[in-house]
């Protein structure tokens, strides 16, 4: 078994580029097989404290560093993460039980995310203002200046457990930051794992700085210290509502979930669509910020739709993770299972269809589709984070857009249409951050602005605008008179 995998070892905090023991550790299990695989360190406040004053302390250190320098760091990640790429894999699919198809797919996403932010870092820049375009501004001339904020407080889920860090930790070594990561409790060894990819690549001791342990200890330490400027956290809503009322000044972009909505409109090849609706619904069982949750099908195309659906989807395989063939295997806890059975449990009390699926099979729930729901039904209205879709039909897109827009998220939407009409009305009137058109919701790469409105969040990932929130932006004006 590979070290980092090796049940023996106790995983510890990463402070100031030193492993620090804790007095409590906590076993972590696999989602897959509930087999034991590592023993986590849990901190609490005080060295979550110490690893914001390391943070603090090194801020300078890489806020001074030159853009090439903090570029070649970052290209020097992406040097060992291509070299150590399936190793990555196997991590992220041992831990979390997404299979191993989706884990390498989002390895390739991550060596992506470290290029883009090398990039990134040698293309920071203000602009000349012209002062003299005002009457009181002859004689002067103006520039501004973005530099580095500090510390910033990252807190990581596990659906994606190292290319969100990636999102994070990226973009604020590019802008010249510390950071203080608090991964998911379920997916720390990836957060490690990267850690130490950054040491071999030559990052100064304290700029990154990893803390696992209880959202609730760690992250309420980084809200609430006055030398974390800034914090950035994708999760639930609850949590990130709890973050932004808490958080003062602090600037923070918070990337909340949502119930993404894709509409087939009437002159749609189905069979050109299926396996990326598929795709878009059950890769990574469905626990995808952007997963294809609701479909809102023209009736015309409706049945066809559902039909050539219902059998793609009977033929994923499921199983075990680290199985090439797996297409769906284990949500992240056996408390998430029994949640989303109880909310389709819920769906067939009110009359809903269960197409397919609907149960689990050694404790892997089964892909589903549903149709004939309710929209306030838990599995239109909420966030399934699972293998759970709602087909709806609709006599127009108009009427779909509406539906579409009836939910408390807006994080992305898609639209299959061949009517440039109906297209720019959708991109029009669709109450999102991101308009997917011809293809499904769950479409993201890593250099595109991405954040929602509503409950879905605030503020924008994607490469160059997260440097944008992790500056502070200066006006330097000189007076020539």
């Amino acid at each position: 078994m590979n070290k980092i995998l090796d049940r023996t070892t106790k995983k510890y905090l990463l402070i100031n580029g030193e492993k620090v023991e804790t007095a409590n550790y906590a076993p972590l299990y696999s989602p897959y097989s509930r087999e034991q695989i590592a023993d986590i360190a849990m901190a609490d406040e005080t060295l979550t404290k110490q690893a914001i004053t390391a943070a603090y302390e090194a801020k300078d250190i890489i806020g001074e560093m030159p853009a090439y320098q903090r570029a070649q760091i970052l290209e020097d990640v992406v040097k060992i993460l291509t070299d150590r790429a399936e190793e990555a894999a196997t991590i992220i699919s041992t831990e979390s039980a997404k299979p191993i198809v989706f884990a390498r797919a989002e390895v390739a996403r991550t060596i992506e995310t470290y290029k883009f932010s090398a990039e990134e870092a040698k293309r920071i820049h203000g602009e000349t203002i012209p002062f003299d375009a005002a009457s009181g501004g002859v004689g002067r001339i103006g520039y501004t200046m973005k530099e580095p904020i500090g510390v910033i407080g990252a807190i990581t889920p596990f659906n994606f457990p190292l290319n969100l860090v990636a999102h994070k930790v990226g973009p604020a070594i590019a802008a010249g930051n510390s950071i203080v990561l608090k991964p998911a409790s379920q997916t720390p060894l990836s957060a490690l794992f990267i850690a130490e990819v950054f040491e071999e690549a030559g990052l100064p001791a304290g700029v990154l700085n990893v803390v696992t342990g209880p959202g609730g200890v760690v992250g309420e330490a980084m809200v609430e210290d006055d030398r974390v400027k800034m914090v950035t956290f994708t999760g639930s809503p609850r949590v990130g509502i709890g973050i932004s009322n808490k958080a003062g000044l602090k600037k923070t972009t918070l990337e909340l979930g949502s119930n993404s909505a894709l509409i087939i409109d009437k002159d749609v090849e189905i069979d050109e669509i299926i396996d990326r609706c598929v795709m878009g619904a059950f890769s990574n069982q469905g626990q995808v910020c952007i997963s294809l949750q609701r479909v809102y099908v023209h009736e015309d195309r409706h049945d066809e739709f559902v039909e050539k659906f219902v059998a793609a989807t009977k033929q994923l395989k499921m199983g075990d993770p680290l199985d090439s063939e797996t297409y769906i295997s284990s949500l992240i806890t056996p408390g998430e299972l029994e949640r989303t059975l109880g909310w389709i449990e819920e769906a067939k009390q009110s009359n809903a269809t269960i197409l397919t699926g609907g149960e689990a099979q050694d404790g892997i729930l089964e892909p589903t589709i549903i149709t004939d729901a309710d929209s306030c039904l838990k599995v239109s209205c909420h966030e399934a984070f699972a293998p759970i879709v709602v087909v709806n039909k609709v006599a127009s897109v108009e009427e779909a857009v509406v539906l579409v827009n009836d939910s408390q998220f807006g994080l992305q939407a898609g639209i299959y249409t061949n009517n440039v009409k109906h297209a720019l009305y959708a991109a029009k009137k669709l109450e999102v951050g991101g308009v997917m058109i011809n293809d499904v919701p769950t479409y993201r790469v890593d250099q595109m602005p991405y954040g929602g409105l509503k409950d879905s969040g605030t503020g924008r990932e994607g490469i160059k605008y997260a440097v944008e929130e992790m500056t502070e932006l200066k006006l330097i004006v000189w007076n020539q008179g």
